[in-house]
């Protein structure tokens, strides 16, 4: 091992070595390697500690923890994309395998087309033959994690849950600041859950590991499922809309969608698995699936508590790179379809005090805007709403005198609009409130009238 040496193409074998977790300080060990190479170590850390659990909380844990390992592990597989795969401290059975391999190929999608690669038919999970039986129920208080990523969709969920008197805790994962600070203004209990990478993958992606997009939103998923079997509390609850299960369309390739695991066929694939497998009374879901992204900005538009607080502009969450020194960078995909989202919704002067300037004034902006309304281009890799969604709102700012001169709006009526069918740019039908979701039945009813209000 002391000689061995990263060589991305080289490398046969992706390993699960281990998993471990010390109750009494609360860390997660999730341990993995390729062939004979070093150990590469990454630690969850979920405050609380120290944990006791009874036998079945335990076994409960220890399930959840080996989903976490699983699901975790696609961050360092991808580094290779190697022939082989082993799971070498325990064993799984073949609907884990099966579900494994669906988050891998799909939430892989936009990693594979960017590089090149065809990942169907090639990631394989050994598992046996048997299965196990389904998890009971642990007994878990009503009390719900609700996950936290800075930006309006969760400060959505965290009001809805408010007004519906469900306690709740708001959680993130990793040292943002700019969530921390949201986090603190919504006035509720927090939880700031740790994650360190094993520090040789940063090493191998200098020395030429392939790189690109994970399916980040089942990885925290695990994540915070984990901690709620730790915390005894019965929900975790993320805000991913409708309009996450809709991709890029890509000339000669088809679908690829960057936000594939906030999509719903992950939802209710992840969210059936951990009520089957981990605990039967552990209800995962996210809130707004009902919700168009135009629904969301409505919702989002009737109070104006953390309009100095929120921000939805990704450059912010890279683990490396330059931030923007405000909180919209301005040029971004996040920030150009949050301002068109939420423009139909909100006073203009509101608005552009929450972006520092007009991003629909100017023309500069011009490509990324074409981007979203899907106008001689394909919808970005980015977690933004579907073209119609876009076209819609640019229509009807296209009616509005304190919006219609503005550049962007106006070079839009003047020359992508009559292109169009004009009953589908209509507002009204994207702000339907769905039926397929997995929200609690016993919270269904009220949400919804919330919501439709």
């Amino acid at each position: 091992m002391k000689d061995w040496k990263f060589q991305r193409d080289a490398i046969k074998a992706f390993r699960f070595v281990r998993c471990t977790f010390d109750a009494a300080t609360g860390v997660a060990q999730l341990v993995y390697a390729f062939d004979d190479g070093p150990e590469l170590i990454e630690t969850v850390t979920v405050p609380g500690a120290p944990f006791v659990l009874d036998e079945q909380r335990t076994a409960a844990a220890m399930r959840a923890l080996q989903l976490l390992h699983l699901i975790a592990g696609v961050s360092y597989y991808k580094a290779t994309v190697p022939e082989e795969i082993r799971i070498e401290s325990y064993a799984i059975d073949a609907d884990t395998a099966a579900m494994i391999e669906t988050i891998y190929v799909n939430g892989l999608g936009e990693f594979a087309y960017r590089n090149g690669l065809n990942l169907h038919g090639k990631i394989r999970f050994p598992h046996g033959n048997t299965s196990r039986p389904a998890a009971p129920a642990l007994g878990l208080r009503e009390h719900a994690l609700v996950a936290i990523g800075g930006g309006k969709d969760s400060l959505v969920s965290i009001e809805a849950l408010r007004a519906l008197g469900i306690e709740q805790t708001v959680t993130w994962i990793g040292g943002s600041q700019l969530i921390k600070a949201c986090a603190e203004r919504t006035g509720l209990p927090t939880l700031n859950i740790g994650r360190a990478l094993a520090p040789q993958l940063f090493d191998f992606n200098r020395e030429g590991a392939w790189n690109g997009h994970i399916p980040v939103t089942v990885l925290n998923s695990a994540i915070m499922v984990f901690a709620a079997v730790l915390l005894g509390v019965d929900q975790v609850v993320f805000s991913n809309e409708r309009s996450a299960s809709y991709g890029s369309f890509i000339e000669g390739t088809g679908e690829v969608n960057h936000q594939w695991s906030k999509g719903w066929a992950c939802e209710r694939l992840f969210g059936e698995y951990v009520q089957r497998e981990i605990a039967a009374d552990l209800h995962y879901y996210s809130l707004l699936r009902p919700l168009s992204e135009l629904a969301v900005a409505r919702q989002f538009a009737k109070s104006d508590r953390y309009d100095a607080h929120f921000s939805s502009c990704n450059r912010n969450f890279h683990i490396l790179g330059e931030r923007p020194a405000n909180r919209w960078c301005g040029v971004c995909p996040k920030c150009h379809f949050v301002f068109l989202a939420l423009a139909p919704f909100m006073p203009k002067p509101r608005l552009v005090g929450i972006f520092g300037r007009n991003l629909l004034d100017d023309p500069a902006q011009t490509g990324g805007y074409d981007a979203l309304l899907e106008y001689m281009d394909h919808k970005p890799f980015e977690c933004v709403g579907e073209g119609r969604e876009s076209r819609a709102a640019m229509a009807a700012l296209s009616e509005r005198p304190e919006w219609r001169e503005d550049a962007l709006v106006e070079r839009f009526a003047r020359e992508i609009r009559p292109q169009l069918d004009a009953t589908e740019l209509r507002i009204e039908p994207l702000l339907v409130i769905d039926e397929e979701h997995r929200v609690p039945a016993k919270l269904w009813e009220r949400l919804r009238a919330q919501f439709a209000a």
